[in-house]
C-alpha cells in the first residue's frame, strides 16, 4: 500500500488539515484509532456511492481522499499492532478492487460484497480494541458506521454487521445505535459551545437513519420514501467533523 510508509508527522498533518484544526492541537487531542474507524466507514461509503452513482470521478476522488485520511490516522498512531496493519491492508485491497469492476451488478463477483463487509468489520473491531473510547468520543465513529450502512443499503443491499459482537457498535444497526446516540447526546450540556448545533444536526440526520428499515429484506424505508444517500452522507460528515473538532478543543 503506497500511502502507508508516510512519516508519522505527515500523517498527523493530513488528519489535522482534513478536520481544519492545527496539527499540534490535533496531535495532542485526537484519538487516531477513532479516526481510523471514521475514515474506514467513510471510505466504504464512498466506494458504494461511486458504484451506485455510475462511476463518477468525483466519488472516486472522494474515496482517494478517505484513503489518504485513513493512512494518515494510521501513521499518527503510536501504539499500533501488526493485526491492525494487516486488517488495514486487507480493507484497502478490497476497496481498490471495487474500483476495478465494470458499472453493472453482473460485473461484480458474487462474493465481493461479503468480502468487503468482512474486511471493514475486521478492521473496525481491531481498531476499536485499541481506541479506549469514552461513550462521548465514540459517537462520531458510530454515526459514520451507521451512515455507511445507510449508503450500503441504498446502493448494494443490506450490510452484514458483526452479529457475533452484538454489544459492540460494529454488531449493531439503527435499532440500537440511534437510541444509544440519543442517550449520550441528551446528557451533553447545550451551554457548551457547539453542542446545540450538534444536537440540531443530529435530529435532522436521525430521521433518515432510523427510517432505514434494516430489519426488512425489501430494501425499502419504513416510511416508503426514497433513500437519500447523498444527503445523509453530506450531513453525517459535517456532523462528525464538527464533533471531533469540539472534542479536540475541549479536551
Amino acid at each position: 500500500m503506497s500511502s502507508i510508509p508516510m512519516s508519522r508527522n505527515i500523517g498527523a498533518w493530513i488528519i489535522g488539515m482534513i478536520l481544519s484544526i492545527s496539527p499540534l492541537a490535533f496531535a495532542n487531542a485526537a484519538n487516531p484509532f477513532e479516526l481510523m474507524q471514521i475514515h474506514a466507514s467513510r471510505a466504504v461509503g464512498s466506494l458504494v456511492m461511486y458504484r451506485g452513482e455510475g462511476l463518477q470521478k468525483s466519488h472516486a476522488k472522494r474515496l482517494e481522499e478517505d484513503l489518504a485520511a485513513l493512512s494518515g490516522a494510521f501513521q499518527a498512531s503510536r501504539e499500533s499492532s501488526p493485526e491492525l496493519q494487516t486488517a488495514l491492508q486487507e480493507l484497502v485491497s478490497q476497496l481498490r478492487l471495487g474500483l476495478t469492476f465494470g458499472p453493472t451488478e453482473d460485473d461484480v463477483p458474487w462474493s465481493y460484497a461479503s468480502d468487503l463487509s468482512k474486511s471493514l468489520r475486521d478492521f473496525l473491531l481491531t481498531a476499536n480494541q485499541l481506541a479506549n473510547s469514552t461513550p462521548e468520543s465514540i459517537l462520531p465513529v458510530k454515526i459514520e458506521y451507521l451512515s455507511m450502512q445507510y449508503l450500503y443499503r441504498s446502493y448494494m443491499g443490506s450490510f452484514e454487521t458483526a452479529r457475533d459482537q452484538p454489544e459492540l457498535y460494529v454488531g449493531q444497526d439503527e435499532r440500537r445505535l440511534v437510541p444509544a446516540i440519543d442517550e449520550v447526546l441528551a446528557g451533553m450540556d447545550e451551554s457548551q459551545p457547539g453542542v446545540a448545533k450538534l444536537k440540531t444536526r443530529w435530529s435532522y440526520l436521525r430521521s433518515a437513519l432510523e427510517d432505514m428499515n434494516s430489519q426488512s429484506n425489501t430494501l425499502e424505508t419504513v416510511s416508503g420514501r426514497p433513500f437519500a444517500p447523498l444527503t445523509v452522507s453530506r450531513h453525517s460528515r459535517t456532523l462528525t467533523n464538527n464533533w471531533v473538532k469540539l472534542e479536540t478543543t475541549t479536551n
